[in-house]
Formats: C-alpha cells, sequence, structure tokens
C-alpha cells in the first residue's frame, strides 16, 4: 500500500487513492476544501480548482517536484509522494485568486440566501476572500425559474459544479436538465422548460454548494441557525427512511439527508448512500411522521458554528451616565468612540 506524507503528516492509503481522500483519511485542517468533487457520485471532479494542491515530490521513483499545482480529487496518490496544501504559500495565493474568479459573477445576496450558514462558498469567502473586486464588467445575470414544482434555479448564484447533473444521471432513469450553451453564457437548464418530476429530484439541492437550487417549500421561512436539527427515520418503500429533520419548536419546517463532516451525504451500514426520495423531504412535515432519534450538531465546516460572524470584533466598554441608555428617546445623545461624554452630550433636561 503506498505511503503519502501530507503537510508532514504521513498514512498509508489503498492503491488508487486520490490525495483528497488521502487526506480525509487523516482529517483536521490539512483537508483541501473541495466545490465540486462529492465521492458519492461517479464522475465529479476536477472543475472547481480549489483543491489545487502543491506536489513536492511526486514518488519514491521519481522525487522530483511537479512543476504545476495538481487537483488533489483526481490526482491518484503514488508511494512516497509528499504534498503542500496548507503549509504551501502558493496554494494559498492560488486559492484566493480561485475564490475571487468565483466570486466574479456570484452574487453578494448571503442575507436573503437559504444556503446561508450552510454555503461552501461562503464559507471559503470568510477563508480566502477579499473585500474588493478587480473586476469592472456587469455582473452576468440569469431570470430565476422554477424547474420542478418545489425546485427554483437560481442561476446567478450557480459556480456550474454539475453535482445536480450527475444526480439525475446516477439516481434517476432518466434526466431532462443539463448545461447549455459555453463560456460565460453556460447555464444550468431544462430542455425546453420542462419540469423536473422524478422522485429523486429533491437530492439536487441537498448537492447543491451554493444557493442555486433552493426549495421552494422552505424558501424565507426560517435561517438554519433558529432551527434545531434532529436525526430522524421512518418506514419508506422508496428510499432508506433516514434524514434530518429541522425543527422550530414542534414544527418540522424542512427535510434534508445526512451530511458527513465533508457536507456530502452520509452512508448506512452497507456503504450505500442515504438518499432520500421526495415524499421523505417534502410530504413528511408533521413530527408524527418520524421517529426522532436525538438532537445533530452543526457540521464543523459550518459558518456559524465556527462563530466567524464575530471575527475581528473586539470587546466594547464603555464608560458613561447610564440616563443615556436607559433615559427618554428625545434625551438619549451620542457617545463619542472612546466612551466619554463631552458637554454637548449632556441631557437636555439638566438632570
Amino acid at each position: 500500500m503506498p505511503k503519502v506524507t501530507i503537510d508532514g503528516v504521513t498514512v498509508e492509503v489503498e492503491p488508487g487513492t486520490t490525495i483528497l481522500n488521502a487526506a480525509r483519511k487523516i482529517g483536521g485542517d490539512l483537508v483541501p476544501p473541495a466545490m465540486c468533487y462529492y465521492s458519492k457520485l461517479n464522475g465529479s471532479g476536477g472543475k472547481c480548482r480549489v483543491c489545487l494542491v502543491e506536489i513536492t515530490k511526486a514518488s519514491e521513483a521519481n522525487p522530483n517536484p511537479i512543476p504545476k499545482l495538481q487537483a488533489s480529487c483526481c490526482t491518484p496518490v503514488a508511494d512516497g509522494m509528499e504534498v503542500k496544501n496548507m503549509t504551501s504559500p502558493k496554494v494559498q495565493d492560488m486559492r484566493k485568486g480561485v475564490v475571487e474568479f468565483l466570486l466574479i459573477n456570484h452574487p453578494l445576496d448571503c442575507p436573503i440566501c437559504d444556503q446561508a450558514g450552510e454555503c461552501d462558498l461562503q464559507n471559503l469567502g470568510y477563508n480566502y476572500g477579499v473585500a474588493t473586486t478587480r473586476y469592472g464588467e456587469e455582473r452576468r445575470t440569469f431570470e430565476r425559474i422554477d424547474i420542478g414544482d418545489k425546485i427554483q434555479l437560481h442561476m446567478n448564484r450557480c459556480i456550474l459544479c454539475y453535482r445536480c447533473t450527475y444526480v439525475a444521471d446516477q439516481l434517476t432513469d432518466h434526466r431532462c436538465h443539463g448545461v447549455i450553451n459555453r463560456g460565460d453564457a453556460a447555464e444550468i437548464s431544462t430542455y425546453i422548460q420542462n419540469a423536473i418530476t422524478n422522485e429523486m429530484s429533491g437530492n439536487m439541492i441537498d448537492v447543491c454548494p451554493v444557493g442555486a437550487l433552493t426549495d421552494k417549500t422552505f424558501r424565507f421561512k426560517s435561517r438554519v441557525w433558529f432551527l434545531k436539527p434532529y436525526d430522524a427515520h421512518r418506514e419508506c418503500d422508496k428510499c432508506c427512511g433516514k434524514a434530518v429533520v429541522w425543527m422550530f419548536g414542534k414544527e418540522i419546517y424542512r427535510v434534508t439527508v445526512r451530511k458527513d463532516e465533508y457536507h456530502e451525504v452520509e452512508s448506512d451500514e452497507n456503504g450505500k448512500p442515504m438518499w432520500i426520495c421526495n415524499t421523505c423531504r417534502y410530504e413528511k412535515k408533521d413530527p408524527a411522521d418520524w421517529v426522532i432519534e436525538g438532537v445533530r450538531k452543526h457540521e464543523k465546516w459550518s459558518v456559524i458554528n465556527q462563530g466567524k460572524y464575530m471575527k475581528g470584533t473586539e470587546k466594547v466598554v464603555i464608560d458613561a451616565d447610564p440616563r443615556l441608555f436607559f433615559g427618554r428617546p428625545e434625551d438619549r445623545k451620542r457617545i463619542s468612540m472612546n466612551g466619554t461624554v463631552t458637554p454637548e452630550q449632556t441631557l437636555s433636561d439638566g438632570k
């Protein structure tokens, strides 16, 4: 079995294992991010380029470095290979460039996007994004379309990862949507505006790494951080019947697949991905329909779980008259940045 060293950590893996999956076997922060690769979908990977790594030693037989960065999701390991991910300045600089490229046309509508709080691109934006853009041209825009009675497509947010097309190819008998046009005009669309009606189509929402595909039954109802996820199961003759129900109080707001730490659908004890059908996803919103197993924690990649909304804030101590805060609205005055009260900021009634 070949041995590969990633950021100084050596692991032994099966022949044919990719660098990305070898890093996932180690775990931790040295695992490259992935926006298009999905281990449960055959043929995925090699499109988003955020998982590129630096190979400083090709193998024991060829100790020379590979001059160009390689996509870790589709590059198999070789015995003696040495790889740099988080320890490589070249990789970090490249990743910032890729994130900037992905955000060229992506609208910054996180405040109204249902994917906020569990978005892979949002996580990358916090880690590698910049506050300004060098892009001077207008963003490409598309009209929102319904590609099913319960799925809406926001093509403005799409990064063309192709995951949803693989779901349709591999989970259903046929698909009626794909990528049309080329270059900056490329978009996900259905064939002459046909609706997607197959029973497993809702899984396209779960594999989408951004908010391009949204659940119309959940849109604008709540934020994920206001809901509590529970592992639950039910008897179903169409799918595994194992899912996550997101509840507020005693009401189920949405149902999703169970996802692992890499934001991919979990597998059962036989290694089969636990996809769920549209009946479980959309029609079973009564808690009595499910057997609740227990509370599920937010995944570690969650923006909310990492507390990144508070990143860069400092504790503010204000030394001022409490009446400036608790007095009448007409008596409240602004306080200077250092917390002191100036003469013109005294209470209007002189007390």
